[in-house]
């Protein structure tokens, strides 16, 4: 006999735990299906993010950046210290410690919205019914009203290098390290690529990335990628653009890796292989030939800009579908879908979804780039600032980097943001929050911003859109 709920929703990390917290709230009774457990065969909620992606990655960045700070910085500040070490192991068991805090909250919240938790592996039937593989071996069938898929997405792997989680590692197996590495090769310089590059090059590795692409970052503005790069650079990152890995082979304890760039055929031996080349939806086994849903060629599945699939009553939200890759994306969607179902016609806005890289400094960016406004045929002005004329920044000592915007010419409306530098993701959010109001350049130039602050350096931005920028000369306006 299957029990009934009005919403069951397939994986608990950020898209799918938000959802069911939300149409709890909202009064529907709701299930969550999830297969990650413990070893305590206790469930594990947080998905992906919580467990082995964002929160463990930025427990690491703030680790490291701590201990460089100390090493480097420290002595501009008037601060004498005595060579810092690093305990690797004390570092990993903080990292733990966050992730335990934050999967045991989102626990604690399930049971607290009334949220039925339900132990194993959920696939989609036809006519709203989900099967439920459970531990022990053991059959569970439900159906629902609504049926919300939200089984998240895992690292992509490339046949040149097979991750054996020794020595050629996923980006899970970057987080657990025993010790830092001398020489350390990462192949795929993007977002996770350069995280967990920046995490262990600052404590001491060599670190080597080898992308296979020949620009960098190509998705961000390129004026902010190209600026990244070279601070990157000066932190002595060597990322090699346009190197294509073609082989691996384990060599008495190391790994040697072949690529080619250009006409050249080269190779390089490190302690240590981070293959970092991007995830892919985790749709595989997630429903049934007649369950209604299709996926296109790389397994995303099809949903409206509602997150409704083809088949009647079924959601799918996160990194399962269309669109970037990012935990409050995911989460927003699974807010928007648990209100469709209570009959709300709530709305998300893509075009004001914020992306950030958390290296030092942080890369940060919402809305449109330059290049794509050229390539869509939009007149558009554009107003940079350096940090370094950012008194706060000057004062912190952090003065790489600059904030851009950009704006429609004949409407003054704010197309995009773009930053480089100290904070650069809390100083997007203030542009994810204009653009939802559909600010103008205009609007933000007669704001008054505190001082000293790092968010002078968007105030001069939107100055700079108008060629009226205070603290630094203005060129000529086209």
């Amino acid at each position: 006999m299957s029990k009934h709920y009005n919403v069951i929703i397939i994986g608990s990390g950020p898209a799918g735990y938000v959802c069911a917290i939300r149409a709890a709230q909202l009064g529907q009774s709701v299930a969550i299906v999830e297969c990650w457990a413990d070893d305590q065969n206790k469930p594990v909620f947080g998905g992906t993010c919580l467990n082995v992606g964002c929160i463990p990655s930025k427990a690491l960045l703030d680790s490291s950046h701590k201990f460089i700070e100390a090493k480097d910085q420290f002595a501009a500040h008037g601060i004498a210290i005595t060579p810092p070490k690093i305990k690797v192991a004390d570092m990993l068991a903080r990292k733990s410690d966050i992730v335990s805090q934050l999967t045991s909250g989102v626990a604690g919240l399930l049971k607290h919205n009334g949220v039925d938790v339900i132990q194993g592996r959920g696939k989609l039937q036809a006519q709203r019914k989900v099967e439920v593989a459970m531990l022990d071996g053991a059959t569970l069938q439900l159906e629902a009203e609504h049926i919300v898929l939200a089984s998240g997405s895992e690292p992509m792997s490339i046949p040149p290098a097979p991750v054996d989680n020794t020595l050629i590692v996923d980006s899970t197996g970057a987080l657990e390290f025993t010790e830092v590495p001398d020489r350390l090769g990462v192949i795929g310089a993007g977002v996770i690529g350069l995280e967990l590059g920046s995490v262990w090059g600052r404590l001491g590795a060599q670190v080597i990335m080898l992308e296979a692409l020949d620009s960098f970052l190509p998705s961000m503005d390129q004026q902010i990628a190209k600026e990244a790069q070279k601070i990157f650079k000066k932190q002595t990152l060597d990322i090699r653009l346009g190197a294509r890995v073609t082989g691996t082979d384990i060599k008495e304890g190391k790994v040697e890796v072949t690529y080619v760039q250009g006409e050249k055929t080269l190779t390089e031996v490190f302690d240590k292989l981070i293959v970092s080349v991007g995830r892919q939806p985790r749709t595989k086994d997630l429903f049934a030939s007649d369950s209604g849903i299709t996926t296109d060629e790389r397994g995303f599945v099809y949903v409206n800009d509602h997150c409704a699939t083809e088949a009647p009553g079924v959601w799918a939200i996160g990194d399962i579908v269309r669109g970037p890759m990012l935990a409050h994306k995911g989460s927003e969607e699974g807010v928007m879908v648990a209100e469709r179902i209570s009959g709300k016609p709530m709305q998300l806005n893509y075009e004001c979804i914020p992306s950030i890289i958390y290296t030092d400094p942080e890369v940060a960016a919402v809305g449109k780039t330059e290049q794509e406004l050229k390539a869509e045929g939009v007149d558009y002005k554009v107003g940079t600032f350096p940090f370094a004329a950012i008194g706060r920044a000057l004062a912190s000592g952090n003065t790489d980097g600059m904030v851009k915007i950009v704006a429609d010419k004949s409407t003054d409306r704010i197309l995009g943001a773009h930053c480089v530098g100290p904070s650069a993701a809390d100083l997007m959010q203030q542009m994810v929050i204009a653009m939802e109001f559909g600010s103008t350049a205009e609007d933000i130039q007669l704001m008054v911003f505190g001082h000293p602050t790092l968010s002078e350096a968007v105030h001069e931005a939107a100055l700079a859109v108008d060629g009226h920028a205070i603290h630094m000369a203005n060129r000529k306006k086209r």
